[in-house]
């Protein structure tokens, strides 16, 4: 009996035809066109906001749609058909439309929120997602999609690096045997800054998103994280970075040439204004060896920038440690005039050439180091010899003079014409660097003396082991300095370098030209030949200009000594 009234009961309700209707199919399929307009016109950026949400909200999506059309239509066949209502009409047929309704009203708003409102971020809910479409995207390489997403990681760089392990905290075999998911998002976002180390999404982010850098380093800078695997994105982009010559760095100059972010120099701060983070990662300074032989005096500028905001730090914080980083970036800009013996011999060479040009950039990094040092003074504990068996003692204040030694080595490789060998060893570096005693502080006039003593000490090593090495040091000097002692063309410091070059010369040229004539011939550069037959040494500077004749300068040096004083010298 019961049975039969609550089945009565249950379809005694119908669906009134008639009834107001808000949300049926048809207002579904006027609403569901929009949605996939919008979908359709949404760019790379929404879409791959979408895909990296923290809930699966494509699937989310389809399904909830898909459900919300199924029941519209059953809804609409329903009322058009009067059918009885299942549980004699227990939800009122407007709060159904109004579910259904709200239902794709929510899916909608859901779709906006993560696309638009709140795009999401790295973490332990979407971490396979998003490493998995910026794979894609990167697999890909369209360079307007990667500068699209280059820009969209900013917003998970502080959790990416949050999450990321520092060298040493896993053990080799843990990505194969992790099992908590707190590792697992742990170790994917260390696979991530592995996979935006690839060249073309730096390039991206160097063309198009260089707050996505600055970003990086601010906070690995404010966690101190400098282990998590970053190495090789670092070399890309400071690669990329000097390579295009509308990047940051070139425009992260001075104040009056840029303005305010000239001054404030955000990028290179962030990058490079922290030693022990630069020393740390260890790639910051370390560019494509290839490519920097194929710079230019912008691009070597650029770089010296950069290794002198390091250096600022490291004067000030840890002088006294060694600094790998630092030592090789000074070895990369010795390198930059190691083609200087191109120009030799050239009589077509512009004062403006690229070569000149990069040995300036090269000798204005050198004084201004020796600057930052000077802030600091010499210290009490500081050797101005250290020879080369104890390395352990040499300092930045060594390596210096050795840049020094190095650059006037591969200047003293131009030895003809006499104006482009004057221009290139005297004026491009003894001047700036030896002249001036009144503008040279304590810092300068030491490392200037480790150079005299290195220079001298190459030369004094051709008594007992003749070289073109030792060789080109003395026709570097005989070049700078002359046959005649001036006290007014020197200071006191380098009188005493001539004094004894010219003793060494005296002494000694005549024999060495008797051992090997090679060797004789290139401690002289053009305008000096060797008369034997007095002997002596001569200068000449050739009629030209103003001057109708040519004028000789002789310096007369002892003669070759007989086969029984050489024995006896040899003894």
């Amino acid at each position: 009996m019961c049975d039969c009234l609550v089945l009565a009961l249950t379809i005694s309700f119908g669906l009134n035809a008639d009834a107001p209707k808000f949300f049926g199919f048809s207002e579904f399929l006027a609403s569901l066109a929009l949605m996939v307009l919008a979908w359709t016109i949404a760019d790379v950026r929404y879409r791959f906001r979408i895909m990296t949400a923290p809930l699966p909200l494509q699937r989310v999506t389809f399904f909830t749609i898909a459900g919300v059309g199924i029941l519209t239509l059953l809804t609409d066949l329903w009322r058009a058909e009067e059918w009885p209502i299942p549980l004699g009409g227990a939800i009122p047929d407007a709060v159904w439309q109004a579910i259904l309704g709200g239902t794709f009203l929510l899916t909608f708003l859901l779709w906006v929120w993560f696309a638009f409102i709140w795009p999401p971020i790295y973490g332990k809910w979407n971490a396979m997602r998003y490493a998995r479409q910026l794979y894609r995207a990167i697999l890909k390489g369209n360079s307007t999609e990667l500068a699209i997403i280059a820009d969209e990681i900013k917003n998970s760089i502080k959790s990416l690096v949050q999450y990321a392990t520092e060298r040493n905290d896993f053990p080799d075999d843990h990505k194969e045997n992790a099992a908590s998911e707190p590792d697992k998002v742990r170790l994917v976002a260390n696979d991530i800054l592995a996979l935006i180390a690839d060249k073309r999404f730096c390039r991206a982010i160097v063309e198009s998103s260089p707050g996505t850098v600055l970003t990086l380093f601010r906070v690995i800078g404010e966690t101190g994280k400098f282990r998590i695997p970053i190495g090789t994105f670092c070399n890309n982009i400071v690669n990329e970075a000097l390579a295009d010559k509308n990047s940051f760095l070139y425009h992260e100059t001075e104040g009056y040439k840029t303005g305010l972010i000239g001054h404030l120099k955000p990028l290179t701060q962030a990058m490079y204004a922290d030693y022990r983070m630069v020393e740390t990662i260890g790639a910051l300074l370390d560019p494509d060896i290839r490519a920097t032989y194929k710079w230019d005096a912008d691009q070597w500028k650029a770089y010296s920038r950069i290794v002198l905001t390091t250096f600022r730090d490291y004067a000030e914080k840890d002088i006294w440690n060694h600094s790998y980083t630092l030592y090789r970036a000074k070895g990369n800009i010795e390198r930059a005039v190691s083609d200087l013996y191109k120009l030799n011999g050239s009589t077509t060479f512009s004062w403006d050439d690229d070569i000149l040009q990069r040995l300036e950039v090269v000798i204005d990094f050198i004084k201004q180091a020796i600057q930052i040092l000077e802030k600091h003074g010499v210290p009490e504990q500081i050797k101005l010899r250290v020879h080369q068996k104890h390395p352990e003692w040499h300092t930045f204040y060594d390596y210096l003079a050795n840049m020094i030694c190095e650059v006037i080595l591969d200047a003293s490789a131009v030895t003809s014409p006499s104006e482009l060998c004057w221009h290139v060893q005297h004026n491009s570096i003894w001047t700036k660097l030896f002249g001036y005693r009144k503008q040279n502080g304590p810092v300068q006039r030491m490392v200037n003396f480790k150079v005299r003593r290195l220079i001298y000490d190459e030369i004094k090593e051709m008594e007992t082991s003749p070289n073109f090495k030792s060789a080109h040091f003395l026709a570097y000097c005989l070049n700078c300095m002359g046959f005649e002692v001036k006290e007014e063309d020197h200071t006191k410091e380098n009188i005493a370098l001539h004094k004894a070059v010219l003793a060494w010369t005296k002494k000694n040229f005549a024999r060495l030209h008797a051992y090997d004539p090679r060797v004789a011939e290139a401690c002289l550069v053009d305008g000096m030949t060797y008369d034997s037959a007095s002997p002596r040494l001569v200068l000449t500077y050739p009629a030209k200009g103003l001057r109708r004749e040519a004028r000789h300068i002789y310096f007369a040096i002892d003669p070759t000594p007989t086969e029984v004083e050489m024995e006896k010298h040899e003894e």
